[in-house]
């Protein structure tokens, strides 16, 4: 293994390699920061060079865009609510927020220390664990993917204001009930569909978050008066470039990113998973731990609330390569088109790979880590330059984040219809809104419906159909525990505050 992590230190610090390391985060990061792009695309467009180099070389450009692209989607969600890239959907719920306060340096800055921290400690975790995780990560069986979507599910409330978990409940159900549109995949049946050949796909995760984010604040802002909206940007702009972030602030978010990397990185590892779950996951669970006055500030430009999932995200990122190298599984996505990259190379990824091409197994690793350096020193001193997006006018800005929307989506199908449907949902989501309904559990129910059906059908089949697959196995069982107690505990809290509201009130009778 020694022999191995030195053979890939060599490879990776070539000046070729560390060149494209350069490269691979910079182009990742601009198209990153495009709405509706991300790292598919990124990726995608970066293939046709790689073929040009050596398989080292272009397994680190694509890492480098990959994990640039995820950097970079967090830029348009603090900035204008408008998610780079899914996993970046999460960063919105803060540091939009945050934004509109006239905190977008700060928000920026956070959101790059969050992700150095993410993408090293979990470059650190790979480089030391990573055939060890390839074990554990088999051993997961679909009972345990299920389980663990529940406690994802559960999370729920925290996506809800005072009062408004029903609702929030409500809108994750509305996500699942989307994410069965399409084709049955495990039979092959056409669902709700009504006939029409451009519902056989279902709808995109993209679609809906920039129908509901993106698209729906654009129109929000067309509704808005002009006059209070100009008072509003015009009191931020001296405010704007602010990346000062004081020593308070980074005692508190501290704790919350090593724990949110720790989480993000090892969601990550988990075949499927994904950067998108991992950012969900942690903002849910550091919500649920946080003092009840932190709990109050999420959604309204918390700095826990854009720590943790810029954390995860990255965290993610690079837990995603190891069922990819070591598995031949690809964790995501993004890493299922470089697994077609690896294969064009006529590399086989799997158990033998870090025996076989060590050089290219610890080089991509370690480049991981020189990236994510690289990120920094790239992001940092652009922040103020980047910031000043706010200050565009709004007869400008509103219309360029109507054309990034709606080419986003166009291009990831073609389709125009897609686009229609973007507006409809888009006015469904400002009806939703103004009725004061949360946004956040809609995607989250849609992005974890299909995989929870999938590996519901799965467990279900092993069982012969009974419901005992959900505490024969330990792993299956502590999930299914959490995902209840996590469920439970907002109802217990509400009875205590009641019970306590109500003898303090009898007291005061007495």
């Amino acid at each position: 293994m020694l022999d191995g992590i030195l053979s890939g230190l060599s490879t990776a610090i070539m000046p070729t390699n560390l060149m494209m390391v350069m490269v691979g985060c910079f182009v990742g990061t601009f198209i990153g920061m495009l709405p509706g792009l991300g790292p598919i695309s990124a990726i995608a467009l970066m293939i046709p060079i790689s073929y040009g180099l050596d398989p080292a070389s272009g397994l680190i450009l694509m890492a480098g865009v990959y994990y640039g692209a995820v950097f970079g989607g967090s830029t348009s969600s603090i900035l204008i609510n408008a998610p780079g890239c899914s996993s970046t959907v999460v960063t919105a719920f803060d540091g939009y927020p945050m934004a509109q306060k006239g905190q977008a340096g700060k928000a920026l800055a956070l959101a790059a220390y969050s992700s150095f921290t993410g993408g090293t400690l979990s470059a650190i975790m790979l480089l030391i664990a990573a055939p060890a995780l390839a074990s554990v990560s088999l051993s997961f069986q679909s009972s345990d993917y299920f389980a663990l979507m529940l406690v994802g599910l559960s999370a729920v409330a925290a996506f809800a204001g005072k009062g408004q978990v029903i609702k929030a409940w409500m809108m994750t159900v509305l996500g699942l009930m989307l994410s069965t549109v399409g084709i049955d995949k495990g039979v092959g049946v056409e669902r709700f569909t009504f006939g029409l050949t451009d519902l056989m796909d279902g709808f995109s995760f993209l679609l809906l978050a920039m129908a509901t984010f993106a698209l729906g604040e654009t129109l929000m802002g067309i509704l808005k008066p002009a006059d209070d909206t100009r008072a509003k940007e015009q009191a931020q702009l001296g405010q704007i470039g602010s990346m000062k972030v004081t020593k308070e602030e980074l005692k508190e978010v501290a704790p919350v990113s090593i724990r949110s990397s720790i989480l993000g990185f090892f969601t990550g590892v988990l075949p499927g998973a994904g950067a998108t779950i991992a950012a969900f996951l942690s903002y849910g669970f550091e919500r649920s731990i946080a003092p009840k006055d932190k709990q109050e500030e999420f959604g309204k430009g918390s700095i826990r609330g854009l720590v943790a999932p810029e954390s995860a995200n990255n965290a993610a990122s690079s837990g995603s390569f190891v069922p990819l190298l070591t598995l031949g599984i690809p964790g995501s996505g993004t890493t299922a088109i470089m697994l077609g990259a690896l294969i064009a190379y006529g590399i086989q990824p799997g158990p033998r790979l870090f025996v076989d091409h060590p050089d290219i197994f610890w080089s991509v690793i370690i480049s991981m880590y020189f990236g994510n350096i690289v990120l920094v020193i790239l992001n940092l001193p652009l922040i103020p330059y980047i910031s000043k997006l706010l200050m565009v006018p709004r007869t400008v800005l509103l219309p360029m984040i109507l054309f990034f929307s709606i080419t986003g989506v166009y291009l990831v199908s073609f389709n125009t219809v897609d686009v229609f449907i973007m507006l409809l949902i888009a006015m469904a989501a400002i009806a939703l809104r103004l009725a004061n309904f949360p946004l956040a559990p809609l995607l989250l129910g849609f992005i974890l419906g299909g995989l929870m059906e999938e590996n519901l059908r799965r467990a279900l089949m092993i069982s012969d159909g009974e419901l005992s697959f959900l505490w024969e196995r330990p792993i299956t069982l502590a999930f299914t525990a959490v995902a209840a107690l996590v469920l439970i505990t907002p109802m217990i809290r509400t009875l205590l505050v009641r019970n306590k509201k109500a003898s303090s009130e009898k007291l005061k009778a007495g």
